[in-house]
């Protein structure tokens, strides 16, 4: 089974936000990025768990510069087989997925999985937006994932229960809770990934259909309102009248 597994990276969530250019570019000086956890805990676990009880191959790509590159190492040494980094500042979701598509559509996967989403864009799109243009089905949201040869058993959370889903590869995934269980890398893994191939592959030409017009940080929250647990009737009033919750 050959698998490719998409990835991104994502700001720490210890990290500062800010914003220059008049709020219209996410400022990355002094920032630590990481693996987008939806991408590292429940894709790129599952795919390599599916490696370990069928066989075959698990690469990860992502669309990126260089310094993309030391996420790219740490799936590595999780135990991804290989990596691809396609030379282009992301620019929306659009173009990352056509960019990943040219490259899925030339080395014949049998599964591409996505996370859920990122933890910076909560997007949702390129999972969908690749199996578009590779004509494939594609998955949404899937939190348990079985393979049979060629044939997939899915589940994914529906309001009031699970649905359950039979689909042939090749297909589109993209994974949610459940999925998986998060991996920490081991010192061999770490060693391993060292001599791992980092493949550079020029990226096509496509033009991005939206673009970030300015960026602004969640109001402050306000005071914490500390209420006597003997006076009922103030804390009616202000879950009433200020919070609007009652």
């Amino acid at each position: 089974m050959k698998i490719l597994v998409c990835i991104s990276k994502s700001p720490d969530t210890t990290s500062k936000i800010s914003f220059i250019d008049n709020n219209s570019k996410f400022n990355e000086e002094g920032v630590q990025y990481i693996v987008n956890p939806y991408d590292e805990w429940y894709a790129l676990v599952r795919a390599l768990e599916l490696k370990e009880e069928n066989g075959g191959s698990v690469s990860i790509i992502t669309v990126g510069n260089s310094q993309d590159e030391a996420i790219m190492r740490k799936a590595l040494a999780i135990g991804a087989d290989n990596a691809i980094r396609i030379d282009t500042d992301p620019k929306d979701a659009y173009s990352v997925a056509m960019q990943i598509s040219e490259y899925a559509k030339k080395n014949n996967f049998d599964m591409i999985l996505t996370g859920k989403e990122t933890i910076n864009y909560n997007g949702s799109q390129v999972g969908g937006m690749i199996a578009e243009d590779m004509d494939l089905p594609f998955i949404s949201l899937a939190s348990k994932l079985e393979a049979n040869g060629n044939t997939l058993k899915i589940e994914s959370e529906d309001i009031g229960g699970i649905q359950v889903l039979e689909v042939n590869t090749p297909v589109v995934i993209s994974c949610a809770k459940g999925m998986a269980e998060q991996r920490i890398p081991n010192m061999r893994g770490i060693m391993a990934a060292r001599t791992k191939p980092l493949n550079i592959v020029p990226p096509i030409d496509v033009e991005s259909l939206t673009k970030f017009e300015s960026y602004n940080l969640p109001e402050a929250k306000s005071a914490c309102k500390m209420i006597n647990p003997e006076n009922i009737d103030e804390l009616v009033e202000l879950l009433h009248n200020e919070a609007k919750v009652i």
